[in-house]
């Protein structure tokens, strides 16, 4: 009788375990030497069967992204895989080259490299509501330029200095073409101490926390460092998120140890401006955190990042949201931590700074640890039921947790010498959303209270809502009331 009791205490136990895990599929790549059989991404369901895979021809540079199609339905998602080319024109730890875009069935539909003589593709990208996508590179700046902005020396035998550049893609797969649709240079945000005569802001450094200092840290190595090769790398940015309610981009930089978030500007002009845009402040930065020693406006004692990684916002409707999450890859010399923390986020969707002092908050809200760490790339991830999924890259593994910080599903992948960069959960009703373009409120009816609440999100009076993103530019705006007002007169 007692050993029956145990049994079924046993069987309580690990169904009240299961019911903790957030249901989803997650979706991973496996990289490095100790890949077994060929690269491919893995969408694997909790019990830990494999529900689809995609095979490439080369390593990932960062994790896959699944995409709703045009209909509902898993056999209508697309797969966006960040990739490696085989002579990158700067290589370093993260490097990649290359977009490819498959279909459910593993087709490949569209490819994009980006690595020639000016950029270098590394590390992450950030698929849009519209289906294009955010892609992270490296911009190549020789002595001339960078010693003529303020610079005054480098750390590797290139003489280079690789700044960052973001890229807005508009994939066509039908003709295969790739459309540059918005870009942002660091390049353009840039502040210098040295004296007026240098091409970045002259000013003191303390005064201009919306920009970089380009005297800050060192500029790339000789084979130090990961990647191991002589390179250029300056502020290697890891991670890219979008935020489409605020219209913000955040970034994560491993060498600044710092996260950075911009204005996702309505042109590109606007973007290489101090001014304009929804908050005023062009492509400058709206926020950083991590380390405001940067800035000068703290020391070794205030950083609290160490290379991090996978900065992203918490989804509405999920605990914490609007908060911001990481993978801090040296929280300790031993140990990594998921962390998250709230930023000092004003109603108009701005970023309270005091005089004189660093951004705030002080501390991170929420800590894990637990003997966890990964030197390069990793993940941290907020899920609907609260858990937190968490990928421990240089390990290959990938665990989820619960909110008491117990381990309530993990994956280790069988391999000695491999890594997962990142991994991402994506509920099973994930596949069965699409757009209804115009329905705003979801009634099934498209009307004048559509119209109603597409002005008050231009208005900023309501939050921001893809069905009413009509044209699929990203943007809301009066195109959108135009588009939306001839689908009710039938003219669409």
């Amino acid at each position: 009788m007692e050993n029956y009791m145990n049994f079924i205490l046993t069987v309580i136990l690990v169904s009240i375990t299961f019911a903790q895990v957030s249901d989803g599929y997650v979706l991973y790549t496996p990289g490095g030497q100790g890949v077994v059989n060929n690269f491919a991404s893995y969408l694997r369901d909790t019990d830990n069967s494999v529900f689809n895979s995609w095979s490439h021809s080369r390593g990932p540079a960062s994790m896959p992204y699944l995409v709703p199609g045009d209909d509902p339905g898993f056999e209508n998602t697309l797969l966006y895989y960040p990739t490696t080319v085989p002579n990158p024109t700067m290589d370093t730890g993260g490097v990649g080259g290359k977009v490819e875009i498959y279909n459910w069935d593993g087709d490949l539909l569209w490819s994009y490299t980006l690595s020639n003589n000016d950029y270098q593709h590394h590390h992450d990208i950030e698929p849009l509501p519209n289906k294009n996508f955010l892609i992270i590179a490296w911009e190549r700046k020789y002595s001339n330029e960078w010693s003529s902005m303020g610079r005054t020396s480098v750390n590797n035998s290139l003489n280079q200095m690789w700044s960052t550049v973001i890229f807005e893609i508009e994939p066509n797969l039908e003709t295969g073409e790739a459309n540059i649709v918005w870009e942002w240079h660091l390049w353009d945000h840039l502040v210098q101490d040295r004296g007026p005569n240098y091409g970045a802001t002259y000013g003191e450094i303390s005064d201009h926390p919306e920009l970089m200092d380009i005297n800050c840290n060192t500029v790339g190595s000789d084979g130090i460092g990961p990647g191991g090769n002589a390179n250029g790398d300056w502020i290697h940015v890891n991670a890219i998120s979008y935020n489409a309610d605020l219209k913000q981009i955040i970034l994560s930089s491993r060498h600044m140890s710092e996260i950075y978030i911009i204005e996702h500007t309505e042109t590109s002009e606007i973007a290489a401006g101090h001014t304009g845009g929804i908050y005023g402040k062009g492509g400058d930065f709206l926020y950083r955190w991590g380390n405001p020693q940067n800035y000068d406006r703290g020391n070794n004692s205030d950083q609290i990042l160490d290379a991090q990684h996978s900065v992203n916002w918490i989804p509405v409707g999920y605990p914490g949201e609007g908060n911001l999450i990481l993978f801090n890859n040296f929280h300790t010399n031993s140990s990594s931590a998921a962390l998250e923390f709230i930023p000092p986020l004003n109603p108009d969707g701005t970023y309270n700074l005091e005089d004189g002092e660093p951004y705030g908050p002080d501390s991170y809200n929420w800590i894990h640890t637990g003997g966890f760490q990964s030197n390069a790339q990793g993940g941290t991830f907020r899920l609907e039921n609260g858990n937190t999924l968490i990928t421990v890259a240089t390990e290959s593994y990938i665990f989820e947790i619960d909110t008491n910080g117990n381990t309530v599903w993990s994956y280790d992948y069988p391999s000695n010498n491999a890594m997962i960069p990142r991994a991402q959960k994506y509920s099973y009703d994930y596949f069965d959303n699409i757009l209804s373009l115009g329905d705003i409120n979801q009634d099934e009816i498209i009307n004048i209270l559509d119209i109603i609440l597409t002005v008050n999100i231009i208005l900023g009076t309501a939050d921001f809502n893809q069905n009413a993103d009509m044209n699929q530019d990203g943007i809301i705006n009066i195109l959108d009331v135009v588009n939306l007002l001839n689908t009710i007169l039938g003219n669409n």
